[in-house]
């Protein structure tokens, strides 16, 4: 853990494995889903809107390539200049499609000069021992991480939210990458329909066991156009984060950091989107820096640190 900070911090964590600073380029590969598809389901996951998290640089009609060159123009000319950069393949599910068709897409991005690894985002029902293979192989000269969009804990959860897969899939994903060598992360919503403040804490311990190297919190946010925003608008009872404050949400994250394995390193506490896609945001808009700053001064204001109220339950 980064002695500077209460908490495991990914950005300091990667600096200390690359030598030095690093940037993600997020890569939009054109890839679908299998619950929009049919193969699973139509529609998508009811919260899910791609705009919403997808930069102004990553245009699909562009090669990989293109889009590393014009991500890396973007962050350099926004000041962020780096010595290592990470292609992040974000937007859908990028182990869905065939080998070969996925071997070319991460052979493309590694092939970049300025690229030193790759960040697979996926869906813990849509890998397989022959994608762990190429990716293994990758990893024995870039630096090669999976990120999981496991979401919630609760199977009742995932089937509201038209998620398509059961928690026992990322038991079983996130086993199998570690078994590779494969840095494992993953992504989970709070405020997720029906679940409360206190299952979204005691949670943690459920979390702990998948052993991941890096985990994303997103609050949830309402988008237009999903079918969410209409069960929002009709039950808004239903949404434990409706109308939380920046505050009450820091004291939120201070407890869940508490009981989070302190090895695994903590990238986002929360997530901002473009305002115009928003139909409801539960932080009123506050910048992510800040909140972070809010939820480390809290921390160390009551001298706590990751994982100190860790159990071996």
């Amino acid at each position: 853990m980064n002695t500077t900070l209460p908490f495991n911090d990914y950005g300091s964590l990667m600096r200390q494995r690359l030598g030095g600073r690093v940037q993600k380029i997020a890569i939009d590969a054109a890839l679908s889903c299998p619950n929009r598809d049919g193969k699973i389901a139509y529609g998508g996951c009811t919260f899910c809107l791609n705009e919403a998290f997808s930069p102004s640089y990553c245009h699909t009609q562009h090669s990989i390539t293109e889009q590393i060159n014009s991500g890396i123009n973007f962050h350099l000319s926004r000041g962020r200049s780096a010595q290592h950069y990470i292609a992040y393949f974000q937007s859908g599910t990028n182990t869905y499609a065939s080998i070969n068709h996925l071997k070319s897409l991460y052979d493309e991005a590694i092939s970049h000069p300025k690229i030193s690894g790759l960040i697979i985002g996926t869906r813990p029902d849509c890998i397989s021992s022959e994608i762990l293979d190429i990716l293994a192989d990758i990893a024995t000269h870039k630096y090669v991480a999976i990120e999981y969009g496991i979401e919630s804990v609760v199977d009742k959860t995932l089937h509201h939210v038209n998620r398509g897969h059961t928690f026992a899939d990322a038991i079983l994903a996130t086993r199998l990458t570690r078994e590779r060598n494969i840095d494992v992360g993953a992504h989970f919503i709070l405020g997720l329909p029906e679940e409360s403040l206190e299952q979204m804490v005691e949670q943690t311990q459920v979390i702990n066991s998948l052993g991941l190297n890096f985990i994303k919190f997103h609050q949830l946010q309402i988008y237009h156009t999903t079918p969410m925003a209409e069960e929002w608008t009709m039950h808004p009872e239903r949404f434990a984060l409706n109308n939380i404050s920046a505050n009450e949400y820091s004291e939120l994250m201070v407890e869940i950091v508490r009981r989070l394995n302190p090895n695994t390193a903590i990238e986002r506490f929360a997530s901002q989107a473009p305002r115009h896609l928003l139909l409801h945001s539960p932080l009123k808009g506050i910048r992510i820096d800040a909140l972070r700053q809010m939820i480390t001064s809290r921390l160390m204001e009551l001298h706590a640190t990751q994982g100190d109220k860790l159990t071996s339950k």
